[in-house]
């Protein structure tokens, strides 16, 4: 039952994954084409953050309390709805941009909620001990899902760009029907059902990473340099201007992110990171700033491709530690709230920081916002260094923590 749960879970997470590459490269081309403004590019980032932000109070009690497969299968049937009413837009090209952010606002909506409760289920469905294998191949699964999402998205715009959301909408249909093969009595949480919620009880995310220097500085640390270094969604204006390439040159480069971070993640399954943890996320922060820098200044396809996968590469071996990082310090009973806060932090981070790329690129241009946003990424890196020596001084994972009763400690 246990190893039926797993596979059941990596299915989902590898349809679902795909399904979300292959959309940013369709929503991200098909804005782009409509109005050729990175600005707008910036604006559909911000659109897909802001519901995580505004529910984050709601999302991580849901999937404290309710059955977090049911949650993930509903979110996801959720989003294919909203993916197939964008196919209908996709074709009309003289439409405006207002149906469409509408609906990717409805697409943030399912995923604030899919969000935490796929991220606890790991935890949930293997051994402490195992976490650390899981952990491993869904983040194998998602680079996976990196590569052949964005290439299949822009083969299939290519050719129609309708195809590419009939397809998303396919590969979240698959993804909400396995995770309901997941053994419900693993992702069930039930002393939390015997409480009713409350304000006090929403805020416990915020409050259990604030008091905790190691979580709040690792979360942070996403947050902060991801939102100055979040190139990968000025791609499209990057391969039009500076590379000269369509819509299957950008589906490479997007890949190219993918190829990079699954082969670090590879890497990580075959020998896992069990020293100097918090010293191996500071650095490849680093990392991830020097090669953003690269990519801003090259002009050349193959320099940028290198670039893109060696800072993604960077960025998954800071992923894999706080994936593993964050359940194992966090009680389980509080790990949907915890998760919910990351995953805002995550949003702002990627989404926000979309927004924060397409703004710099309107004010001084795509090659100034890339550049200037991997040297803030390297800054950020050495002030995180000495502002949170707990971080910096870690040398394993921690021991488990333990569950709490009612999660409100």
């Amino acid at each position: 039952m246990r190893n039926r749960s797993v596979v059941a879970f990596l299915v989902a997470a590898g349809a679902t994954s795909t399904a979300s590459a292959a959309s940013v490269i369709a929503l991200g081309k098909l804005v782009y084409d409509r109005t050729g403004d990175a600005l707008d590019l910036g604006w559909l980032g911000l659109a897909e953050f802001a519901p995580a932000a505004l529910l984050v109070l709601v999302t991580g009690s849901v999937a404290d309390r309710h059955d977090r497969r049911r949650i993930v299968a509903l979110a996801a049937a959720s989003e294919a709805v909203a993916i197939g009413v964008l196919a209908t837009l996709a074709n009309d090209s003289d439409g405006g941009l207002g149906p469409i952010f509408t609906l990717v606002v409805a697409l943030g909506i399912c995923r604030a909620f899919m969000a935490p409760a796929a991220r606890a289920i790991p935890s949930d469905i293997v051994d402490t001990a195992d976490l650390p294998w899981l952990v491993a191949r869904f983040s194998i699964t998602w680079q996976i899902a990196s590569i052949v999402g964005p290439v299949l998205g822009g083969f299939a715009y290519a050719v129609d760009p309708v195809a590419p959301f009939l397809l998303v909408a396919a590969l979240l249909g698959l993804g909400s029907g396995a995770i309901l093969f997941v053994d419900p009595s693993h992702t069930r949480r039930h002393h939390d059902e015997l409480t009713p919620p409350s304000l006090h009880d929403a805020f416990e995310g915020l409050r259990f990473i604030r008091q905790r220097p190691v979580l709040l500085g690792a979360i942070s640390l996403d947050l902060f340099a991801v939102l100055f270094g979040g190139a990968v969604a000025l791609l499209p204006a990057i391969a039009d201007e500076r590379l000269g390439v369509g819509a299957v040159g950008l589906g490479w480069l997007r890949a190219a992110v993918g190829i990079g971070a699954g082969v670090a993640t590879a890497v990580l399954s075959m020998r896992p990171l069990q020293r100097a943890i918090g010293r191996t996320l500071l650095r490849t922060v680093a990392v991830f700033g020097f090669f953003t820098i690269v990519l801003g200044l090259t002009t050349n396809y193959v320099v940028a491709f290198i670039a893109l996968a060696l800072l993604s590469g960077a960025d998954a071996v800071s992923v894999y530690i706080r994936a593993t990082l964050v359940p194992l310090a966090t009680p389980p009973d509080r790990r949907g709230r915890v998760l919910a806060v990351e995953n805002v932090f995550i949003g702002a981070s990627n989404e926000l920081g979309a927004f924060e790329s397409g703004v710099a690129a309107k004010l001084v241009g795509t090659t100034g916002a890339v550049v200037s946003g991997g040297v803030a990424t390297l800054a950020i890196a050495i002030v995180w260094w000495f502002a949170f020596p707990a971080l910096r001084n870690l040398d394993g994972f921690p021991d488990p923590v333990a569950e709490t009763v009612g999660g409100t400690g």
